[in-house]
């Protein structure tokens, strides 16, 4: 009898470690691992989508004759004592690359047999190199390597089907509500990328930053625990490069393919440079003397900066989990650029209430707006909200239907919606300073003051 520890892979098709379990011609017992030192960290909707998976997985296991065991508290603990109760001669689970996970697996390599193999990326975290060995700090030449390396374009089968599981205790998985939006499990996941495959890949390129439109293919939260392979969504979107002969079609395949890169990019910066989860990459921006600024960061937070734009994005963000990548970008820098506040704030914030939530991807994010990552934004790209909305969101769909304060104000208006004259205002039934703030900060203002802060440096 194996055991296959699910970690980040709630999925039994194109499962590397579960396929490795399987290989050895051996029973194969799935376990889940409740780990408080984990689930301690709030994270509520994310951790809502998490327990529906293994709901998901565990009637997709029982439909092949198996099931899944659940056991809470520390791996190091529990995963040997489940071992010894099935009489276990190996564990399989998926490599993890985030600090703690690197520690947990190398005391647990001490103490049992534990087999790591790959599946959070397309390729191992560390087969993207330099000709010397060392990982590639600049995403660019990184891309040009990824997308040189040989692959097949296969995917490992769904098993047909699996031996009994153990009659073990197991715990009950917490429970939690609908996480709104992301019906959880593979086969939503499946559906989703099926979708996206059939039409919206094809205009990716030019509506992906659209606010307003269904433009990207929302399939983060299901890569973020592996209900989806990134195997399967680069086959596809390579499948569908080959059905279209257009080559806007085919570049928007391509732009796509580009985030995936972007993905496992910072896979590979949290992996060879871990300090980054605790500090800037670029060591001059590590002693900023940020602002304290308390109630610039609570008008951030729940969307009263008096920035329609911004304010749409952060309410989208605490009602959904979620939020179009385009509004993070704009959010983000507003935080650190207009009101210079650490980014550690915002990715603390971020990871707070997103239900794809990624240690590698948002920490990545964070430090390319502030400026203080690899391949980062340079100081001076400082959005102008105003401008970001009028071009994204162009006629204030996206605004209208997260600030629904403005939702009478006309699109000429409706990023700025501070210059209504009084008359204006009581027409569209909207009091700036009453239902909807005055901006927090002069955009003008907050530039020069962002210049000098990061010029400094």
């Amino acid at each position: 009898m194996n055991i296959w520890w699910i970690r980040r892979d709630l999925r039994l098709t194109d499962n590397p470690a579960l396929s490795a379990a399987l290989a050895e011609d051996a029973g194969v017992t799935p376990v889940y691992i409740l780990d408080p030192l984990l689930l301690a960290k709030p994270a509520p909707k994310r951790q809502a989508f998490l327990f529906n998976g293994l709901r998901a997985l565990e009637q997709d296991l029982k439909k092949l004759g198996s099931g899944l065991i659940v056991r809470e508290g520390d791996p190091q603990t529990e995963i040997p004592r489940l071992a010894a109760e099935v009489n276990a001669g190996k564990v399989f689970a998926e490599a993890d690359i985030s600090p703690y996970a690197r520690r947990r697996d190398e005391g647990l390599g001490k103490i049992i047999e534990l087999h790591l193999v790959g599946g959070l990326g397309v390729y191992p975290v560390d087969a993207v190199c330099q000709a010397n060995g060392k990982p590639y700090t600049v995403f660019t030449p990184y891309s040009r390597a990824w997308r040189a390396l040989p692959y097949a374009d296969l995917s490992l089968p769904k098993p047909k089907w699996l031996a009994p599981t153990p009659n073990l205790n197991s715990a009950p998985l917490p429970e939690t509500a609908s996480s709104a939006g992301f019906p959880a499990g593979e086969q939503e996941a499946q559906r989703r990328l099926n979708q996206f495959l059939e039409g919206t890949i094809f205009s990716y390129a030019t509506d992906r930053d659209r606010l307003d439109l269904e433009g990207t293919s929302a399939l983060s939260p299901y890569l973020r625990f592996g209900m989806i392979s990134p195997r399967q969504v680069l086959s596809g979107a390579r499948r569908a490069i080959k059905e279209r002969l257009e080559s806007q079609a085919r570049a928007s395949c391509e732009a796509w393919i580009n985030e995936l890169i972007w993905r496992e990019f910072y896979q590979s910066i949290l992996f060879h440079f871990p300090f980054v989860r605790s500090s800037a990459f670029r060591p001059n921006y590590q002693n900023l003397a940020w602002r304290h600024a308390p109630d610039d960061f609570r008008a951030w937070q729940t969307g009263r900066t008096g920035y329609p734009v911004v304010d749409a994005g952060m309410r989208q963000l605490a009602e959904t989990g979620w939020m179009h990548n385009r509004a993070r970008m704009i959010t983000a820098s507003f935080l650190v650029k207009h009101l210079l506040i650490n980014w550690q704030e915002g990715e603390k914030w971020f990871m707070h209430h997103l239900v794809d939530g990624d240690l590698a991807a948002n920490n990545g994010g964070w430090q390319w707006v502030a400026g203080t990552g690899t391949d980062a934004a340079p100081y001076f790209r400082i959005f102008n909200p105003t401008l970001q909305g009028k071009k994204f969101d162009p006629d204030g769909m996206y605004v209208r239907r997260w600030v629904p304060e403005l939702a009478h104000v006309p699109q000429s208006y409706i990023h700025t919606p501070w210059q209504m004259t009084a008359e204006h205002q009581k027409n569209f039934k909207v009091e700036i300073g009453k239902n909807y703030p005055h901006p927090i900060v002069d955009h003008e203002f907050a530039r020069l003051r962002a210049l000098d802060f990061f010029r400094s440096k």
